[in-house]
């Protein structure tokens, strides 16, 4: 918060400090629904050990933990792919700094319903699959039916990378059925023989079949060497360099206990 003015009002200083985020005591965490899960375990372990801490978690997309943070009504922005240019003008003049942390790597895997005979599909494949110029699966070797194109909604950060690097910023065929988070993707496949999707690697279970991309499978491993083509790196965004209950939650989550609950979550930890 700026220096207060000499001569400030009483009454003001009050209603300051009662709409001040930075409570002792109190976290927010707002955005990435892949963040998630992370952010989840590490808040549950944290306060066990810090008993005095409450940690507050919402999803919502990247988008809104950026727009959560430059709003000041979170501590930490949870985001699955890096600040946007204009995100970052639009912060600087409001007088917020985003200063990234990165937390985890995730591989961002291509789903479909475990009935589907497809199993590998190129990065060519699926551009013209969201692009609605493939629109049958015979068309790729599978079985014939409709492909039923399901993607997130232009608030995810998911949806930021997959249309960076596997639609090379085009547009996604507007009949794509669009739902706000991971979760949403594993339900809508589950319930639709015909489906594909997409999602982070911690979202993966039994009721999804996981897609190879170009013959290479969406993994720890493969993502750590470089080799699979879909992967991005997860963040935690603060305003300016964090103090406190922040910095010591981050902290936690780059420590040894934190990067192990990465990987119970389902991503991808640092080391």
């Amino acid at each position: 918060m700026k220096k207060m003015l000499a001569g400030i009002s009483t009454l003001v200083v009050c209603f300051i400090m009662l709409t001040d985020i930075s409570f002792a005591g109190e976290l927010v965490l707002k955005g990435s629904t892949t963040v998630l899960p992370i952010a989840q375990k590490a808040a549950e372990a944290y306060m066990a050990d810090h008993p005095d801490v409450k940690i507050s978690l919402s999803g919502g997309g990247s988008g809104n933990g950026i727009k959560a943070l430059i709003d000041g009504t979170t501590h930490i922005g949870n985001v699955s792919r890096f600040i946007k240019t204009k995100e970052v003008e639009t912060a600087v003049n409001r007088g917020v700094y985003p200063v990234p942390f990165r937390i985890a790597l995730d591989a961002i895997i291509p789903v479909v319903h475990p009935s589907n005979s497809i199993s590998n599909l190129t990065m060519t494949q699926l551009k013209e699959i969201y692009l609605g110029k493939i629109r049958d699966w015979k068309q790729v070797g599978g079985n014939p039916g409709k492909i039923v194109v399901i993607s997130r909604d232009s608030s995810s950060g998911t949806f930021g990378v997959w249309k960076e690097l596997v639609m090379l910023k085009e547009r996604v065929v507007p009949s794509a059925l669009t739902v706000p988070s991971n979760g949403g993707i594993v339900q809508a496949i589950t319930n639709t023989p015909g489906a594909i999707g997409y999602i982070g690697l911690g979202y993966l279970n039994k009721d999804l079949k996981a897609v190879t991309v170009d013959g290479i499978e969406g993994t720890e491993e493969n993502t750590l060497n470089g080799i699979y083509p879909i992967s991005r790196a997860l963040f935690m965004f603060t305003n300016g360099w964090p103090e406190g209950d922040t910095i010591s939650f981050l902290s936690f989550i780059l420590s040894k206990k934190g990067q192990e609950l990465v990987k119970e979550a389902g991503s991808i930890p640092l080391f």
